[in-house]
């Protein structure tokens, strides 16, 4: 069965819980699953290597992960308009996947999580996006034939799935949230299924 990579940093939860609504949408595609993978932490200065499993969530993504998936869905937190660093770090090593084409022709999106409403969420999505355009994939976001891409008064944009944490930091995605996130897991998923007929 195809997997899609659904490759995402998150730091206090509200990305992970995105990527998983975004797996349940791929789950209701038939002949698909999803394949929940996170980046490590980078610090300036290391005093110890990471674990090679994280304490809890999804497993560190590998390059194996990156070349058997049939699609990919990149998802981080919003640093001033901008993926964070960890993510950043990892799709920066792909050099040896670009230049054979590993991901050439794949279907790929994003997402996304601020703190604010105008927190930088399209432009955060727009940015993942220059690095899946050099790798050759097929890009998607959200139509607004999707009814809560007009209704939610929370995230979502047509360039990717998103979520408003607010003051208090709250990870759970709003219904519209996840919703959306769940239709871009089930568009990516259906892109890979005909990409592959």
């Amino acid at each position: 069965m195809p997997d899609i990579l659904v490759l995402y940093y998150s730091r206090n939860g509200s990305v992970a819980r995105l990527a998983r609504q975004i797996a349940r949408g791929i789950g209701e595609v038939d002949g698909m699953q999803a394949r929940l993978r996170t980046v490590p932490p980078v610090a300036a200065i290391t005093q110890q290597a990471a674990p090679p499993v994280p304490d809890d969530g999804a497993p560190y993504v590998d390059r194996a992960d990156i070349a058997e998936c049939a699609g990919l869905l990149l998802g981080s937190p919003t640093r001033f308009g901008n993926m964070a660093a960890p993510l950043k770090h990892f799709l920066d090593g792909l050099g040896a996947e670009w230049a054979s084409g590993t991901l050439v022709g794949k279907p790929a999106a994003v997402f996304t999580s601020t703190a604010t409403q105008h927190g930088g969420q399209e432009s955060t999505l727009l940015t993942m996006l220059v690095p899946l355009l050099h790798h050759g994939c097929v890009i998607a976001g959200i139509p607004y034939t999707e009814p809560a891409l007009t209704t939610t008064r929370g995230g979502g944009t047509p360039y990717g799935a998103s979520h408003v944490a607010g003051q208090q930091d709250d990870p759970q995605p709003t219904d519209d949230e996840a919703a959306l996130a769940r239709a871009l897991g089930r568009r990516i998923a259906t892109l890979a299924a005909k990409l592959a007929a």
